[in-house]
């Protein structure tokens, strides 16, 4: 297959963690199982040890000599400082680096422990290693220009930082300067109105931007996990605004941000809910039926409510469904990290839960940022603290961290998801007391993964696909989680692959797939746009007597912390 490695090889540590990781958390004392198991191994197998020991040390002194035999990935920025190849300190250092993590990677390999052990250990392994990188001192060149350029005041810069991200920021480094963005000033800020509030959400209706609008509506369903505007950042990054530029009306779900009096609150409330947006969408278009789109756990929450519509025969209330980077099929292979996953840490998991009532967005944050933790949490490390620089202004990051929380009850509900894998088999899911069998949801559906998206894995986001009837379309997109929905066209470094022929196999769809160079949100507008019925005048009013506009968007929803 093109592009992935080996079927037997283990992902790079970029790879250890998705979003089953995040709801489901990692327990201190998973990881401080593996060391102890680490360490009895060390003190079982001395020759083992010594073997490894003796490379280490031969490597070493081929360093020493200057000689440098390893390469650093072109892809990792933390050595691009010319000083790392130039400099005979640094180089030496570098090399002796590599020499380390190359034999600590060996040492586990070649250990008699058992695979799951092996896994377990090279995520230990990676974590350490990349918390021990040369890059994270205060020797990393970039830093002692720093000191020299700014006379000594990056340090003091840095400590200030440091101070403030213990306080204030979970002892995390800061990602972005949240100084830079408020929702609805600039971010946010395409025009609308909230013209349905109840207990869970608030439904916006927005402005038409062109002349003729289709009569069949759009309802864009976020994820619970996060706020809405990542559909609504900036102009040239607005999924909505490209919408409505071309002819669709756009209404958009604005979920309350929970507290401890919604632990109840679980996919079945969720359900209900977007079910009384849906008519409500209805009411003011006076269309029989709605096109939905679902993001993340949004798609799991429109298929789920398709598949109750389905079993009320009601599902002529849906004209199709577009599904962003989705989780329907909850079975993620070759992920080393669930392997600290059993029975207890489920059980556990919901216990924490629902003694707090709520999921914490902050603790599933932490979790992603381990995932990648060179890119999300070392790089700020450098600029934060060894720079003493201010974090980037950037919009998706302020999103990212404008975190929300998950009721105990939809937490405990996803957690079973992801242990049973329900959704796979006719019946094997209940939603508002109805059973759901996807199969027989007949909507035509649309289907958007990203090939490096280390959340919800491409094949398995596949593998979703094939769980709905209907006719189906699967589009790859060649970006991660959020630039697979923030793919606006114009990107020169976009594109896309796309195999009209499904099979059951992601990687033999793969290997037929034809690349095709663009955005993949222009093939979608046609996809919708033949899905939406006659184009008709555009209706400037926004609401109608019974749902009239009750306040500007973005909302009040949106702004709860």
């Amino acid at each position: 297959m093109r592009n992935q490695p080996a079927a037997n090889s283990l992902p790079a540590p970029a790879n250890f963690m998705n979003a089953q990781n995040a709801v489901v958390g990692l327990r201190g004392r998973d990881l401080l199982s593996t060391l102890r198991g680490l360490t009895l191994q060390s003190l079982k197998h001395p020759m083992h040890n010594a073997r490894h020991l003796l490379a280490l040390g031969s490597q070493l002194g081929r360093v020493l000599i200057g000689d440098t035999p390893y390469k650093t990935n072109p892809a990792d920025a933390r050595f691009a400082d010319p000083a790392w190849t130039l400099n005979p300190f640094y180089r030496r250092g570098l090399q002796a680096y590599l020499a380390w993590q190359k034999q600590i990677t060996l040492w586990i390999d070649e250990s008699n422990l058992s695979a799951d052990d092996r896994a377990r250990a090279l995520f230990i392994a990676s974590l350490l290693n990349d918390a021990l990188s040369p890059s994270n001192s205060l020797l990393n060149p970039l830093a002692i220009k720093e000191l020299f350029n700014s006379g000594g005041t990056s340090v003091f810069r840095g400590m200030r930082h440091l101070y403030d991200d213990l306080l204030h920021n979970h002892g995390l480094p800061s990602q972005v300067n949240k100084q830079a963005f408020e929702v609805g000033k600039n971010l946010a800020t395409t025009a609308g109105s909230v013209v349905f509030r109840n207990e869970m959400l608030e439904l916006i209706q927005y402005k038409p931007l062109s002349e003729k609008q289709y009569a069949k509506p759009l309802l864009i369903v976020p994820p619970q996990i996060n706020k809405f505007y990542i559909f609504d950042l900036s102009p040239e990054k607005s999924f909505v605004q490209y919408a409505l530029k071309n002819g669709l009306q756009v209404f958009m779900v604005s979920w309350r941000n929970p507290d401890a009096r919604h632990r109840e609150w679980g996919l079945s409330s969720y359900v209900q809910a977007l079910e009384e947006a849906v008519d409500v969408c209805r009411t003011i278009t006076g269309s029989k039926d709605v096109s939905l789109m679902g993001a993340c756990a949004g798609g799991l929450t429109i298929a789920a409510l398709q598949g109750h519509l389905q079993a009320k025969r009601q599902l002529r209330k849906v004209a199709s469904a577009s599904y962003a980077v989705s989780l329907l099929d909850s079975q993620i292979d070759n992920s080393p990290a669930m392997l600290f996953v059993d029975e207890q840490t489920l059980e556990s998991a919901k216990r924490r839960s629902y003694q707090a009532g709520v999921l914490d967005g902050r603790d599933m944050s932490r979790v992603f940022a381990w995932m990648r933790p060179n890119d999300l949490i070392w790089n700020y490390w450098i600029n934060n603290y060894l720079l003493g620089k201010q974090p980037p202004a950037f919009d998706i990051l302020y999103w990212n961290n404008d975190n929300t929380r998950l009721p105990a009850a939809l937490h405990g509900d996803l957690l079973d998801i992801f242990k049973h894998n329900p959704l796979k088999h006719a019946g094997g899911l209940e939603v508002c007391g109805t059973p759901i069998d996807l199969q027989k949801v007949s909507v035509d559906s649309f289907h958007i993964a990203g090939i490096n998206d280390h959340i919800t894995p491409w094949d398995t986001v596949y593998r979703s696909t094939l769980l709905i009837g209907g006719e189906r379309r699967f589009v790859l997109s060649n970006s991660g989680h959020i630039q697979s929905i923030l793919n606006p066209p114009g990107n020169p470094k976009a594109n896309f692959f796309e195999n009209g022929k499904l099979s059951s196999d992601p990687r033999a769809w793969y290997y037929d797939a034809k690349q095709q160079s663009g955005s993949w949100w222009p093939e979608w507008l046609s996809w919708i746009q033949a899905r939406s019925g006659e184009q008709r005048e555009t209706q400037l009013a926004i609401g109608n007597a019974r749902y009239p506009a009750m306040e500007a968007a973005p909302g009040t929803y949106v702004h709860v912390r």
